[in-house]
């Protein structure tokens, strides 16, 4: 039974079951932040270790990993206009920032497959050949995957937005991706500090 409404609150805070799921989604993170942040001891514990391969200042391209910062992070400012939109209640707009949101998404995964690819196969640089590789595609490839996730999961979203509008329930659906993926950014700023410019000048 969905329960009372409390106007005076948010779209997406309006139904007590609402905002018990946005309470356990917060209780999600936390989960994923400690995955996370073993991933990123593993990869820093490791990341000297080239076992003679390929060091990180010889395979990082400037260029290419700051295409996918600027790509994530422009889509984490349109995934908040689009957060925006539909706490102003306009279903349009939401629709298309939400759009927007994930060509940016899936231009960071093009890049980033895009990368894979050119160190496995121009670079022969694969999680087999030392320590250094096996933490750094390990801890992007989970990144990259929870990025994949997300983009099916607001494929999902925008089909239910399309067909039911907004209510306290898509409200708190789209709410909740919100979190996803500004947490997915700000796990990928660590990544670009920690991982590529860390790799550059180590």
């Amino acid at each position: 039974m969905a329960g009372h409404l409390d106007k005076s609150l948010p779209l997406e805070y309006q139904e007590e079951q609402s905002r018990l799921n946005i309470l356990g989604f917060w209780i999600f993170l936390g989960a994923e932040i400690a995955l996370f942040s073993t991933l990123f001891v593993t990869y820093l514990t490791y990341h000297t270790r080239t076992a003679g391969g390929p060091t990180a200042e010889e395979l990082f391209v400037v260029k290419d990993f700051m295409i996918e910062t600027l790509l994530l992070l422009f889509s984490s400012f349109t995934m908040g206009i689009a957060i925006f939109k539909m706490r102003n209640n306009d279903l349009k707009g939401l629709l298309i920032w939400f759009v927007i949101t994930l060509v940016l998404g899936g231009g960071f995964l093009f890049y980033e497959i895009r990368e894979f690819y050119m160190y496995a196969v121009h670079e022969g640089a694969t999680m087999q050949t030392s320590a250094f590789l096996s933490g750094f595609f390990t801890l992007l490839g989970t990144h990259g995957l929870h990025v994949t996730v997300g983009v099916f999961w607001a494929i999902s979203i925008i089909i239910q937005l399309v067909r039911r509008g907004l209510t306290p329930v898509t409200a708190r659906k789209v709410f909740i991706i919100g979190l996803y993926w500004h947490f997915l950014d700000v796990v990928w700023i660590f990544i670009f500090t920690l991982v590529y410019l860390n790799g550059l000048v180590g």
